[in-house]
C-alpha cells in the first residue's frame, strides 16, 4: 500500500472544526461532506449530525429518492462559512459533523423503519440535533420516534406540496404518504402543534382535509400564502408552534418544479426557493429539535438545480440553529480563525460506540 494522504486542511474556531479550508483545496477536489464538513473522528463533541438515508422503497410515482443524500452533498460544496441573510456562522458557530449514512433493507419497509430508529437513536446518543438527507417521506416516521424518545411529543412544521397524511396505498400502512398519520395514531405529534406548509394540487376528496385536522395539522396553502405572503406565513408559524419541540421535514416537492424538478411527485403551483429559504430562515429561535430534506430524485434534476436548493435548504436550518458569535471573534477577514494544520489522526483519541454502529455506514475518505 502506498503512502496514505494526509488530513484535509480545515478552519477552525476555538475548538469547532469547520469546512475544508477551499483556499487551499478545490472545492471540487475535497471530501463529499455535506459542505465538505468534517467526519465524526476529525472531531471531539458534535452539536448537529448530519446524516444520510438513501431509501425510497415507500414511494408511489417515480423512484430515485435513494440516491438523494449524495446529491445533495455534492451540490453543497459551494456553500460559504457565513450566512449574511441570517447573520451567521453555520459551520463555526456549532460543531457540525457529517456522519455518513444509515443502512436500510431496500425491499422490506417495516424492518426499513426499524434500522433508521436504530441509527437514529445511535446518533443522537452523541449529538443534539440531525439534520437528515433523504430518502423519501417514509423516513420521517422513524426519525420521530427516536426523537420523542428525547423530547415527549413533536410538532411538524411539514413544508410540502402534499398532506403525508393519508391512511395506506395498496392496503400498506407504511410509504411517503402516510408517515404523519402513523406518527400521529402512535401518539408521537402534539395534536395542537402541527402544520403543513405549502400544501396544494388534488385530494382524493374532501374528507382528507377533516381528518388531517383531526390528526393535528392546519394547512396554510400555497392560495393562502399568495395572498398573506411569507410574513403572513411566518406568523401563522410562530402562532402556532410556540415553545413546543420542532420537527422540520422539507419535502422538496413543496417548491415549484420549475425550481425543483428532482422529485417524484412534482406538484404545479408551488413555493418559489426564495419563499422557502426566507421561512426556514424564520425558525431562528424556535425549539426545533431535528428537521429532515427529502424527496430529492436525481434521476430528474437538470443542472442540480434541486440538489442546490436542497443544499441552501440545509444551509437555512444549519444558520438557524447557530449560536450567535461574538462580533470580536468572528472571523473576518481572518481574525479569530485559524487553519487546521494537515496532522496525522490523533491515535490516542477513542471513536465514540455511535461511529461504528452497524447500521451507520461512515462515509471514507475521498480519494
Amino acid at each position: 500500500m502506498g503512502t496514505p494522504l494526509p488530513p484535509q486542511p480545515r478552519v477552525r474556531l476555538d475548538q469547532v472544526v469547520g469546512q475544508t479550508d477551499f483556499t487551499q483545496v478545490p472545492r471540487f477536489a475535497g471530501p463529499t461532506t455535506f459542505a465538505s464538513l468534517p467526519r465524526p473522528h476529525e472531531t471531539g463533541d458534535l452539536d448537529v449530525a448530519v446524516v444520510g438515508v438513501p431509501f425510497d422503497a415507500g414511494v408511489s410515482y417515480r423512484p430515485g429518492a435513494r440516491f438523494g443524500p449524495q446529491h445533495i452533498r455534492i451540490a453543497s460544496r459551494l456553500l460559504r462559512p457565513y450566512n449574511p441573510e441570517a447573520d451567521a456562522w453555520p459551520f463555526l458557530g456549532q460543531q457540525v459533523v457529517d456522519v455518513g449514512d444509515i443502512t436500510a433493507h431496500p425491499y422490506d419497509i417495516p424492518a426499513a423503519i426499524t434500522s433508521i430508529e436504530q441509527g437514529a437513536r445511535s446518533i443522537l446518543e452523541r449529538a443534539g440535533k440531525l439534520l437528515v438527507l433523504g430518502g423519501d417521506h417514509t423516513i420521517a416516521l422513524p426519525v420521530l420516534r427516536a426523537l420523542h424518545a428525547r423530547h415527549g411529543p413533536i410538532s411538524v412544521l411539514h413544508f410540502d406540496a402534499h398532506l403525508d397524511t393519508w391512511d395506506t396505498y395498496f392496503n400498506s400502512p407504511y410509504l411517503h404518504g402516510t408517515p404523519f398519520r402513523r406518527a400521529s395514531e402512535e401518539g408521537l405529534l402534539d395534536l395542537e402543534g402541527c402544520m403543513h406548509v405549502g400544501i396544494r394540487g388534488g385530494l382524493y376528496g374532501p374528507g382528507d382535509m377533516d381528518h388531517d385536522r383531526a390528526l393535528g395539522f392546519v394547512p396554510v396553502r400555497c392560495e393562502e400564502i399568495e395572498d398573506i405572503g411569507v410574513r403572513g406565513t411566518v406568523e401563522r408559524m410562530r402562532a402556532r408552534l410556540g415553545e413546543r419541540p420542532v420537527y422540520v421535514s422539507v419535502d422538496i416537492d413543496v417548491l415549484d418544479p420549475a425550481f425543483a424538478p428532482g422529485t417524484g411527485t412534482p406538484e404545479s403551483g408551488g413555493l418559489t426557493s426564495r419563499e422557502l429559504l426566507m421561512m426556514l430562515r424564520a425558525t431562528s429561535g424556535l425549539n426545533v429539535v431535528g428537521a429532515d430534506i427529502v424527496e430529492v430524485a436525481p434521476a430528474y434534476d437538470h443542472a442540480e438545480i434541486t440538489g442546490v436548493a436542497a443544499a441552501h435548504v440545509g444551509y437555512e436550518l444549519l444558520s438557524a440553529w447557530a449560536p450567535k458569535i461574538d462580533p470580536s471573534r468572528a472571523p473576518g477577514s481572518t481574525r479569530g480563525v485559524r487553519e487546521v494544520p494537515p496532522t496525522e489522526p490523533d491515535s490516542a483519541r477513542q471513536p465514540h460506540s455511535g461511529d461504528t454502529e452497524t447500521s451507520v455506514h461512515l462515509l471514507q475518505e475521498s480519494s
